[in-house]
């Protein structure tokens, strides 16, 4: 009888949480006038509360037909934000994968002070070094480009901490008998390091994707071109009276993350315990 209770009480928390996906794809297959309705007192400013049926009484995919028919600029707008996250998540493949990798493996001077530089870093908020990555990036003439987006995500911390912790689970015993075997450190790192490190570094892939795929404040700040903007920048474009769009762009627009998130959820679990281990 407990367990029953337990188990009851998790599937009502989820639900709960699960709420807000499943209001888009109610509203998604919602018509205009029942939306209109339902909405009036936040589209309309009238009196009242929201009223609300995750179950329409008309369904209609007439907002998906629009925005998969008559919308290119959606659809620029996601090739945007496809090439920018796949771009990002590239450089990072080359930048902080070696640079976890040495962190981890070799001994050199101040390692440790560049390694705690590197995470006060990664607590930095964008706000505070919005203006230094602006004058940088004007500076190189790159504003107003997708590489103004892309550069400084490249170089970002999280990952090279993430895939840090995963490559100190390998057994410096096991570097030592490749060497003695005659395996050079480049053959080491991609024989051993890699495959032992994939956890930690598919799981910041998988954060990475999450993250870049929803980014909001970079891309305004560094692109003024709305041609060159990422999809998360076209819903807040969306008026009010488009409600019914706006629902059935943002039910689109999850399906790339979900599928992402789900696709790496194993490594995901598995690259956050071993951020939690201690040296």
């Amino acid at each position: 009888m407990r367990e029953m209770v337990i188990y009851a009480l998790l599937v009502l928390i989820g639900l709960f949480l699960c709420s807000p996906v499943l209001l888009l794809l109610s509203g998604s297959i919602t018509g205009d006038y029942e939306l209109t309705q339902a909405l009036k007192p936040a589209l309309l400013e009238g009196s009242g509360f929201i009223s609300w049926d995750f179950i329409p009484e008309f369904p209609t995919f007439a907002s998906f037909r629009k925005l998969l028919f008559y919308s290119p600029q959606f659809f620029m707008l996601f090739w945007n934000s496809i090439k920018m996250v796949l771009l990002i998540l590239a450089g990072q493949l080359l930048v902080s994968v070696p640079a976890a990798w040495a962190f981890a493996v070799y001994k050199f001077p101040f390692r440790k002070i560049l390694f705690t530089l590197y995470i006060v870093l990664m607590l930095m908020p964008f706000q505070v070094t919005m203006l230094s990555s602006y004058l940088v990036l004007d500076r190189l003439h790159m504003l107003d480009t997708q590489g103004a987006v892309i550069l400084p995500a490249i170089f970002s911390t999280f990952p090279v901490f993430l895939i840090y912790r995963g490559f100190r689970g390998v057994h410096p015993g096991l570097l030592e008998a490749g060497r003695m075997d005659g395996a050079g450190e480049l053959r080491l790192f991609v024989m051993i390091g890699l495959p032992l490190g994939s956890s930690g570094i598919l799981s910041a892939f998988v954060l990475g994707f999450l993250e870049y795929w929803n980014m909001i404040e970079q891309p305004l700040t560094f692109l003024k071109n709305k041609a060159l903007w990422p999809l998360s920048l076209y819903l807040p474009e969306i008026g009010l009276n488009q409600a019914g769009f706006a629902f059935a762009a943002s039910v689109v627009t999850l399906i790339p993350a979900l599928f992402i998130f789900l696709l790496g959820q194993d490594y995901l679990e598995q690259g956050i315990a071993m951020s939690g281990l201690k040296e």
